[in-house]
């Protein structure tokens, strides 16, 4: 174990740019695919609060998505956008999605009737209730499931170099092909470290909310 961490704290000291760059890829093509499932969720789940009766249609087929496996996703995805950063992006948007519909419609749905009642009675349009009022005291949940999002899209960024795309998956797929596990877990641990502080980050923020909606 201790020669595993010398070699890897080894390899961090020789191609610390490489793996810097690795880490900017990574950061980046997560951040694409987080904006545009974020983005793509928080619009769905709005929508299916808004219209319940397709809450049930919506939230199964962002099931059945979320339940096929990432490789076989990005395999399926190949023939029709080929290799590289736009399918894993594609990908990642895809298992993003579900928890930023679930948590977005919960939100929404499980708020306190007699707050809503009194903005309808103040004369709140439906956008005005949706914008002041829903959305603002849902932060906290939604919050929650952006954080799941971000953690599991920056993870399974991690084998998108099986693709052809960048990111530090590009040292963990390196490292398995010409048998190095220092390289791969150099790779790994950055996944890690890069994770756990997008998670504590969005962790400050979701505990902001909560105590402003409470």
């Amino acid at each position: 174990m201790m020669e595993l961490l010398q070699s890897i704290f080894a390899l961090y000291a020789e191609r610390g740019d490489w793996f810097l760059s690795l880490l900017w890829d990574h950061f980046l093509l997560s951040g694409q695919a987080i904006l545009l499932s974020g983005t793509i969720g928080l619009l769905l789940g709005i929508l299916i609060s808004q219209h319940q009766k397709a809450a049930p249609a919506m939230m199964g087929i962002c099931n059945v998505l979320y339940t096929i496996p990432a490789i076989s996703l990005l395999g399926i995805l190949i023939p029709f956008t080929g290799i590289g950063n736009k399918t894993a992006v594609i990908a990642l948007t895809i298992y993003g999605i579900m928890p930023m519909v679930r948590n977005t419609y919960v939100g929404l749905t499980t708020l306190d009737p007699d707050i809503l009642e009194a903005a309808n009675g103040m004369g709140s349009t439906a956008m005005q209730t949706l914008l002041r009022v829903k959305l603002p005291m849902a932060a906290g949940v939604i919050l929650a499931g952006v954080r799941n999002m971000v953690v599991m899209t920056v993870s399974v960024a991690g084998i998108a170099s099986f693709v052809g795309a960048g990111g530090l998956g590009v040292s963990i797929y390196r490292g398995i092909t010409i048998y190095n596990p220092a390289m791969t877990a150099a790779g790994s641990i950055l996944i890690a470290a890069l994770a756990v502080l997008l998670d504590f980050i969005l962790g400050c923020l979701e505990k902001h909310f909560k105590k402003r909606g409470s």
